[in-house]
């Protein structure tokens, strides 16, 4: 073994990797933390919403693994950087020189920082580009009371570098510390030690004494409120939406104690969520001490808050044990996915844990007919390079959870619980490979169950297209009844003022539309219009899919509410569907096109870039 190799494999135990190929470096990351690695990082920045940036230093104190190496290389993305010091061995703060490399559009540019001696910390001057990735500086405008602005991040899956210079891999975990300045009557936050009572003065301080990494950075900064939910939870929100998302997220306190009775305690201290304005573009960031969330799962009637759970279910899967690089995201998400469904059935009943485990399995099968096989493997074979080899993000979600329900199904919870919990436990603030995985599964379920699956089955899951044939689908009594009812409905043996739906539940709606999208006609989307209300209701899980419905059925009386949901959300979970929708049809184009002018600027720029995209690909056609 040369001594590189050597290298790399005490870097890689450090890291917690194995020293396989699976421990090849990041492709979406410059930095050389097979060399170097970040310990702690401190940030002192400046908030300026006339200029929308954040300006200061980043100050990381390094751990040096490779005893010849005197280079650092960091992760940036359109920062205008000042100045670069490094503590020198009399303990002074000295100018040393730097260099930025040609820029990605996929991964910025590269900071090269030489050094003449192995320091223990360097510091960054720099500033953020206004059109910062991850950064969104909404107008007050764009705001619910419409008085103040507000900023929030989205650092996943690597845009921490567009606000931070830093190592941004999920191989490397560090904690931080920071002080931030804001305008006067704002509040900051951060995934961090929040302190309800503080005041600013002096800046906004924070601690965050457990190892992330960077793509769990997250800020806020707003007119924001605080309840306390229970003994260790609370909630942040603008002051007109405080009362609504408190007693939406009133059984979060309950929702920890569940999750820690299947799979050990929580170790993040408190659990604090932050309801952002409507342009957040996803359901919720699942960032360690404060859980970001759209104001989208406020129904009104507590029907939305498996997305609570699935957040919730981050604190063990993917934020305690984190997913080497993001060719291997399914370790995150398909878990978390997994482990939302028990949270659920412990707190809310089988049935209604099955209901949605059902139609999430059914959603992931619809969803296939749009991806190449190529791309519904939870992971490939082929090596880390780069983006483009990555699977299907989405699908990683619903399939991952379903090879896990396999293993539990076959092994018996008695066996399969302590087999995950365990995992949990032994991989605790590391970074994980999916070899990892299959090793430990292999080791610690499969060398004392054989029968559970065979090595060819869980190829077939981890690398083949699909759901393998073998897989068990949930089925929901109570969704097996709605498929009947659904069935007489569109057959108009059934009329809609027939349908008893007075005790359907959230995801008996969201079947439903499901099952009639591009099968039901105009006429009658306006006979379900007319008897429920749908074009008004609050649920906007149930709201997007009679949209879509009503779109693909020529349905346009609807074009007023469609507008003000387009107008008012932007999550694109909602978004980009609806916009394709319209975008098929000539008599919809141009309506669509002229919403998404006036509507662009309140969308976030991974939203903005999603439909952008989109609509340039339409427009070719």
């Amino acid at each position: 073994m040369n001594t590189s190799t050597l290298l790399r494999a005490s870097a890689c135990a450090i890291l917690g990797l194995s020293a396989s190929a699976a421990c090849a470096l990041d492709p979406l990351s410059y930095a050389n933390y097979d060399q170097v690695r970040t310990r702690a990082l401190h940030l002192d920045l400046k908030a300026d919403f006339t200029k929308k940036t954040l300006a200061g230093h980043a100050e990381l104190s390094l751990d040096w693994l490779d005893t010849s190496a005197r280079r650092l290389d960091l992760d940036t993305r359109d920062l205008a950087i000042s100045k670069v010091e490094a503590i020198d061995t009399r303990g002074r703060w000295t100018p040393v020189k730097y260099t930025q490399g040609k820029f990605d559009a996929e991964k910025g540019q590269a900071l090269h920082i030489d050094l003449p001696a192995q320091a223990p910390k360097v510091r960054i001057h720099y500033r953020t580009a206004p059109t910062a990735s991850a950064l969104q500086w909404l107008s007050p405008a764009q705001t619910l009371s419409g008085k103040r602005p507000f900023m929030f991040s989205q650092s996943q899956a690597i845009n921490a570098r567009s606000w931070v210079p830093v190592q941004d891999t999920p191989s490397v975990r560090f904690t931080y510390s920071a002080r931030i300045e804001a305008p006067e009557g704002l509040r900051v936050v951060m995934s961090a030690d929040n302190d309800p009572k503080a005041t600013g003065r002096g800046g906004w301080k924070f601690t965050m004494p457990q190892p992330i990494p960077s793509y769990l950075l997250a800020i806020g900064i707003g007119e924001l409120e605080t309840r306390t939910l229970g003994g260790r939870t609370g909630v942040y929100a603008e002051p007109g939406r405080i009362d609504a998302a408190a007693y939406e997220l009133a059984d979060t306190e309950k929702m920890v104690a569940a999750a820690e009775s299947l799979y050990g305690p929580y170790r993040w201290g408190r659990y604090d969520m932050l309801v952002l304005p409507p342009s957040f573009p996803i359901g919720g960031m699942e960032n360690p001490r404060l859980t970001f969330l759209t104001p989208t799962m406020i129904a009104g009637d507590r029907s939305l808050v498996d997305l609570i759970a699935h957040e919730l279910a981050h604190s063990w899967s993917g934020n305690l044990v984190t997913n080497a690089s993001w060719k291997h995201w399914w370790l995150n998400e398909g878990f978390t996915t997994y482990v939302t469904t028990r949270i659920l059935e412990v707190l809310y009943g089988e049935e209604v844990a099955t209901m949605n485990l059902q139609l999430e399995q059914e959603e992931a099968i619809e969803s296939l007919k749009d991806l190449a096989p190529g791309k519904q493997a939870l992971v490939t074979r082929d090596p880390d390079t780069g983006s483009a080899t990555y699977t299907d993000e989405g699908l990683a979600y619903p399939k991952g959870a379903w090879l896990l329900r396999t293993l539990e199904q076959r092994a018996g919870r008695a066996v399969f619980d302590p087999f995950l919990r365990g995992w949990f436990d032994t991989h605790a603030f590391q970074s994980v490979t999916t070899d990892r995985f299959v090793a430990y599964l292999r080791t610690n379920l499969l060398a004392k169950h054989p029968q559970v699956m065979s090595d060819s089955e869980l190829d077939e899951w981890l690398y083949g297209p699909g759901i393998p044939k073998s897989a068990q689908y949930a089925k929901s009594q109570r969704l097996v009844a709605l498929d009947a009812t659904t069935a007489a409905w569109l057959k108009g043996t059934l009329p809609t003022a027939k349908l008893d739906t007075k005790n359907w539940t959230a995801n008996e709606w969201m079947k439903f539309l499901n099952d009639i999208d591009n099968k039901a006609d105009a006429a009658r989307l306006k006979e379900l219009d007319s008897a429920f209300g749908l074009a008004k209701t609050r649920n906007n899980e149930v709201a997007f899919r009679f949209y879509r419905a009503a779109v693909h059925a020529g349905y346009r009386d609807i074009r007023p509410q469609l507008q003000a949901f387009l107008n008012s959300v932007g999550r694109q979970k909602f978004v980009v569907p609806l916009y394709a929708a319209l975008r098929a049809n000539a008599e919809d184009r141009v309506w669509a096109e002229n919403i998404y002018k006036a509507a662009r600027e309140r969308y976030h720029p991974e939203t903005q870039s999603s439909v952008d995209k989109q609509m340039a690909a339409a427009t070719t056609k």
